[in-house]
């Protein structure tokens, strides 16, 4: 984040890009306290200033270094200087991002230069979280090891700021938790599809930045934003398509008259709901009977891939042989990092005797499935749920720090809580729940953070990521973990001619 805005006048500029001087205007400066936007904010400023006077807004904490640099050259032209804890995007009512889909690759490429400096800033923008929602969670994380980085960075950072707090009492843990995950937990839920109105949506077409592009009868061009202002989205997208109203889809294809309708869903994409249950929800025995219908016919090639991912999946990893079988059918011979570098998120592809492991054991869902072909519910609700009621495996689950009473969410509450009869007001003045995703979230799982707060009502549970993913997305940055830093360098120059 690094804009300017012009008071009085409601101008936006880029603060990295050239700008011609308005000496008798004041500015607001927004930005992220960083070596490079300080630096452009003091040629501002060093030699001949550009603007009356500046107003400077951080995103987060500015080190020392850096609020010492700007009080030299440039002290006597400031007239605010605050630091405010945004430093994170509000996607939805209960779903944030640190706006980062580069951090896959910083993360889990085993190429990477710059993976801690990485953590480091992830870390930084959950405190700006924590400390928006006047939080100091207890923080605990899935038992893998960019998950336990992150936790004890995430720790002491809150440590840290909570004792630079300007409040004369030093601030001690709240009654909330932090859940720290990795992608690898749950490879399922991001490649299967899902037909609940948002997952299906975003898989299905192209959707950039929550805004969707169509062309209207006469041709111009239109876009629709998907988000949380468009109360007919916020009602739909977390249904099931069978939910979904005739009326309803009526109203959706008059406001965006070429958004997909149920009818465009149901060839091949019911074959990548059917890896986990069969139609009559029974546990599918041999996996293989549902991929080879999908193999032997003429579907794009990531379709494909993600059938054979569901296959390795559901067995918990293949034999090499077998794979190489898969391969051929699917024809990514020289591709075949599509599917191998699955194993740099800690997911077993190929496996032995030797280095077999077991899937975990999952909730019993199967007298609340309503359709047919929804037997798949993503891992992340097993964990939220679990943590509500307080029955996550400590051997697991390791605390890198505890709350100050034994957590319960599904009854405890602040002790700021005051009698209100609302569950909205009961949710925000009781206890929360806030879990992590490295490495991108699910619109299957930013749902189920809805899902569970409904159900629990006195816990409010808030999910995140370094950003959101869809299947093919995915797909593209599990295949670049190959590429070295270069190679990403030379797209990115050829890419901007």
């Amino acid at each position: 984040m690094h804009f300017l805005f012009f008071l009085f006048f409601l101008v936006v500029e880029d603060l990295y890009k050239s700008r011609e001087p308005v000496p008798e205007m004041k500015a607001i400066y927004f930005m992220t306290p960083t070596a490079k936007s300080v630096d452009a904010f003091i040629d501002d400023f060093k030699i001949k200033p550009k603007y009356k006077g500046a107003y400077v807004y951080f995103t987060d904490y500015c080190p020392d270094e850096l609020f010492n640099n700007m009080k030299l050259y440039c002290g006597k032209h400031i007239r605010i200087c605050k630091e405010i804890n945004i430093w994170f995007m509000p996607q939805e009512a209960q779903v944030f991002t640190c706006d980062n889909p580069g951090a896959f690759q910083s993360i889990y490429s085993p190429h990477s230069q710059d993976k801690k400096k990485t953590l480091e800033t992830l870390a930084d923008q959950l405190v700006s979280l924590c400390a928006t929602l006047d939080e100091y969670p207890g923080v605990r994380y899935k038992n893998m090891e960019n998950a336990k980085i992150l936790a004890e960075l995430v720790d002491n950072k809150l440590a840290k700021h909570y004792e630079l707090d300007d409040s004369t009492k030093k601030k001690g843990k709240t009654q909330a938790q932090l859940l720290i995950v990795e992608r690898g937990f749950d490879p399922v839920s991001p490649i299967l599809h899902e037909l609940t109105y948002q997952a299906m949506a975003y898989d299905l077409i192209d959707i950039q930045n929550d805004i969707y592009r169509y062309k209207s009868k006469d041709g111009s061009e239109k876009q629709a934003f998907l988000n949380e202002d468009d109360m007919l989205w916020v009602r739909l997208r977390h249904k099931h398509i069978a939910e979904i109203t005739i009326n309803n889809l009526a109203q959706m294809m008059k406001k965006m008259p070429a958004f997909p309708s149920n009818t465009c869903v149901f060839n091949f994409r019911d074959k990548l709901c059917k890896f986990s249950s069969d139609v009559e929800g029974v546990k599918v025995k041999d996996p293989m009977r549902t991929l080879l219908p999908v193999l032997l016919n003429p579907y794009g090639i990531y379709d494909k891939i993600r059938a054979v991912l569901l296959y390795i999946f559901s067995l918990n990893g293949t034999t090499d042989e077998n794979l190489s079988k898969l391969i051929q059918h699917v024809k990514i011979e020289d591709e075949r990092e599509f599917i191998l570098n699955w194993k740099e998120l800690g997911v077993p592809i190929i496996t032995t005797p030797i280095n077999f492991s077991r899937k975990p054991t999952r909730r019993d869902r199967s007298q609340g499935e309503t359709y047919n072909l929804s037997r798949w519910t993503p891992v992340i609700k097993d964990v939220m749920e679990d943590a509500v009621e307080n029955k996550l495996d400590t051997r697991d689950w390791p605390h890198q720090s505890e709350n100050p009473a034994a957590w319960n969410g599904s009854g405890a509450v602040s002790a700021r809580q005051k009698h209100k009869t609302s569950s909205q007001d009961e949710r925000r003045t009781g206890s929360r729940l806030i879990v992590f995703v490295i490495g991108g979230i699910t619109h299957s799982e930013m749902r189920c953070a809805y899902e569970v707060t409904h159900a629990v009502k006195s816990c409010e549970v808030i999910i995140g990521s370094s950003h959101i993913l869809t299947p093919n997305s995915l797909l593209d940055d599990i295949k670049a973990l190959s590429k070295h830093p270069m190679e990403f360098f030379t797209i990115d120059e050829r890419s901007n001619a």
